[in-house]
């Protein structure tokens, strides 16, 4: 087998403002800063990549000012945390306060069991209420 527990995993998204979505997942989220670039090199993207800092994955947040590339999120392009727990209003809050926008869940089972929220570029956040039980 190729993949396995322990294997690397990375999503890389567009963003039309890497600032606002890393302010997202890190002050609403709670995700560490991990790397980024640090300088604007003509043809490479700009990038910030978030996750947990011992996880086994990271978003990638790009952007090319040069040739820009719209985000396209549907209302079923989903990132889902299962906490195990009843969802808090604190953490919704945070969220908002750093530019998510609550929205309806498109499949009823996440309006039933969590709360979705977008992040600026439109993509969806489902805190989830249940744990993850495979």
């Amino acid at each position: 087998m190729i993949v396995n527990a322990q294997t690397r995993i990375r999503v890389a998204r567009p963003s039309r403002d890497i600032a606002a979505a890393e302010r997202f997942y890190v002050e609403g989220l709670g995700l560490d800063v991990l790397w980024r670039s640090t300088e604007r090199v003509s043809g490479k993207h700009d990038l910030v990549m978030v996750g947990p800092a011992d996880g086994t994955w990271h978003f990638e947040l790009t952007h090319d000012p040069e040739n820009p590339l719209e985000p396209t999120p549907t209302v079923d392009d989903l990132f889902v945390v299962y906490l195990g727990a009843p969802v808090e209003e604190a953490q919704v809050a945070r969220l908002l306060a750093a530019g998510g926008t609550r929205v309806p869940a498109h499949n009823q089972y996440w309006e039933e069991f969590g709360v979705t929220v977008a992040d600026p570029d439109g993509y969806r956040l489902v805190l989830c209420s249940r744990a993850w039980k495979p």
